[in-house]
């Protein structure tokens, strides 16, 4: 990409998408192309062929999608295929329609077989059952995946996918109904200590294990690859090591300065038990993550006091 090149983010005011904007700004692109939800709705094949047909769009980072936790997933399943489905194939097509140079598309890993072998290798997908809790949001990103090296191989195009494992950053979620798990703790260790509340239960047994890259490290790596990386082979983004849930909320717990009981209800299905990302691929390409888990949670939690907070 040239610093004058017009690029679009779909998805800006997200937590991945605002990331790859402020990485974009702060390297000196200018010639941005944005539209919030309101102004445009990816879902609707018409106003997406529009907005590419006005803006004349040489490369994208599809960052837009529907998105939640198990709670959120579980309650609405049809709302999560339907949109995301749509939201794909109007844009994948669109940009194939308009002839664009470079499409990124963002995948998860939450998308690879529940019981795969840890650490997670790109060549694991589609090679086991999913997790049932987020099926329909994963067939979905599976599809946008097949969508992006389908067209590669028919009409030559250049559409990468990435594999990010669980985000956070500023500009997250943190409506506790349909947040994840990181988020959502921060949410109710925070909310627990200044309404002196005893005991904050955690969802699940404690025992599951997460990675978790900080947004700012994903869209570097979102930027990185747009330049060095044109394979149709999906690419994890991650940190290499991970955390169990017990440990997470004990580091939050410590962050926020909650001094109460932390209780685990195991009533609660936990989800897969461990996702843990290979980032070797990624990794010899020249690319790692910077940011440490606490100091990324200390940020957060700076960025949920001044921001979330305000809106309360």
């Amino acid at each position: 990409m040239e610093l004058n090149s017009k690029i679009y983010v779909a998805g800006h005011k997200g937590l991945v998408g605002s990331a790859i904007l402020r990485a974009l700004q702060s390297k000196g692109y200018h010639n941005l192309v944005l539209r919030t939800s309101s102004e445009l709705d990816l879902r609707n094949r018409e106003e997406v062929y529009n907005l590419f047909q006005q803006e004349k769009i040489e490369y994208m980072f599809l960052a837009a999608a529907k998105v939640g936790g198990i709670a959120a997933n579980n309650d609405y399943p049809a709302d999560f295929i339907r949109d995301n489905l749509f939201i794909q194939t109007n844009v994948i097509d669109a940009a194939y329609q308009f002839n664009i140079k470079k499409l990124l598309f963002l995948g998860s890993t939450c998308i690879y077989p529940k019981f795969a072998p840890q650490p997670l290798k790109e060549e694991y997908l589609l090679t086991g059952e999913l997790e049932p809790t987020n099926q329909p949001y994963a067939i979905a990103k599976i599809a946008g995946i097949n969508m992006c090296q389908s067209y590669n191989r028919q009409y030559g195009t250049k559409y990468i996918s990435v594999m990010p494992t669980n985000m956070y950053g500023p500009h997250d979620n943190f409506d506790l109904k349909t947040s994840h798990v990181l988020p959502a703790l921060i949410r109710k260790f925070h909310d627990a200590k200044e309404n002196n509340i005893p005991a904050v239960e955690v969802w699940g047994t404690g025992n599951p294990r997460r990675e978790f890259l900080h947004s700012d490290d994903l869209a570097e790596a979102c930027l990185f690859l747009m330049d060095h990386y044109n394979e149709s082979e999906i690419i994890n983004v991650g940190v290499g090591s991970d955390i169990s849930i017990k440990e997470l909320a004990e580091l939050i717990q410590t962050i926020v300065g909650y001094e109460g009981e932390i209780v685990f209800n195991s009533s609660i299905p936990d989800g897969t038990p461990r996702k843990l990302v290979d980032v070797t691929k990624i990794s010899l390409l020249g690319w790692e993550a910077k940011i440490s888990l606490e100091n990324g949670l200390r940020s957060v939690y700076q960025a949920f006091q001044k921001e979330y907070l305000i809106k309360q």
